[in-house]
């Protein structure tokens, strides 16, 4: 019998219904909820597969799944590539696949750890920041948020350089982004697993909801958004991740597309959608417990590129 272990925070609606989902199936794999207490550098792993949820806000889980790598497991998503992703190096993926994306800038760190003498420390950084150079680029309104944060939080809407200074004064430790303001007409979240499977869910940025609806996107825009979020999530190594697409005159631009643990609630999904998550979910676990495939293989750039 396989075994796959869950690894969750606060989640109450997907966890169960995906360990009740796996588990009916009688498919010669288990689910369960992964335990964890402290962990052997040569200790065995019992899972076949482990679903990493939450590892991005609980740096053990995060050091536990590589050494489940290095023990044979497969990780849903591979924590090696998730520890060096970040939103700005997703810009820069867009560019070199082809992809829309906005233009995007780095910023240096407004706020640095104790033991950084700003004089002495970062004597390869230009000062002051030019800016004016920044807003050049990426125009205004412009967008400020953290290059590795998720979930809409320190998301600023900027629309002079003064608006754009002051955020970034607030910004403390955080590397952050610029990045050009798409102002949409449509707006679609896509849901990738397996990097097979793609299900662009239309989505409402103000009332932060998903709308079913089937016929939001004509058929080749659909394809091509399915298209490309299969793009980045194969040059990514995600077999769970969501994909955001702001699509103006017809282009679906790539805005956000670093969410491993993308959000699976029931209700933020709605039911038609949730159940999608749920059965398709189960469909790649059973089948990478029974078929795997071995993530050490995956662990050099040019692999992933």
């Amino acid at each position: 019998m396989k075994r796959v272990g869950v690894i969750v925070g606060r989640e109450w609606s997907f966890p169960p219904r995906f360990i009740d989902e796996v588990n009916g199936r009688n498919a010669g794999v288990v689910a369960e909820f992964a335990k964890l207490g402290g962990t052997k550098m040569d200790e065995r792993v019992p899972y076949s597969v482990i679903v990493d949820r939450i590892s991005h806000e609980v740096p053990y889980y995060r050091s536990y799944l590589k050494h489940a790598v290095l023990e044979g497991a497969t990780v849903i998503n591979n924590p090696f590539m998730w520890t060096a992703d970040d939103k700005f190096f997703g810009a820069s993926l867009c560019a070199k696949l082809g992809l829309a994306h906005p233009k995007t800038m780095a910023l240096p760190n407004k706020d640095y750890v104790p033991g950084i003498v700003k004089t002495e420390s970062l004597r390869n950084l230009e000062y002051p920041i030019n800016w004016q150079g920044i807003v050049d680029y990426v125009g205004l309104p412009c967008i400020l948020k953290d290059a590795h944060g998720g979930g809409w939080r320190g998301v600023y809407v900027c629309h002079s350089v003064e608006e754009l200074i002051r955020y970034y004064d607030s910004s403390g430790l955080l590397t952050m982004i610029a990045q050009e303001f798409i102002q949409w007409d449509q707006y679609v979240r896509c849901m990738c697993l397996g990097r097979n499977l793609v299900l662009p869910m239309p989505y409402d940025t103000n009332n932060r909801r998903y709308i079913p609806d089937a016929n939001y996107l004509t058929p080749a825009l659909r394809n091509r958004v399915i298209d490309d979020s299969l793009k980045l999530v194969d040059a990514l190594g995600y077999d769970m991740n969501t994909a955001e697409w702001a699509i103006k005159d017809g282009v679906p631009y790539a805005i956000d597309f670093m969410n491993p643990a993308p959000d699976m609630d029931v209700n933020s999904l709605t039911p038609e959608y949730f159940e999608w998550v749920v059965k398709h979910m189960a469909d790649l676990v059973i089948d990478q417990a029974l078929n795997p495939r071995p993530q050490l293989t995956e662990l050099k750039w040019s692999k992933l590129f």
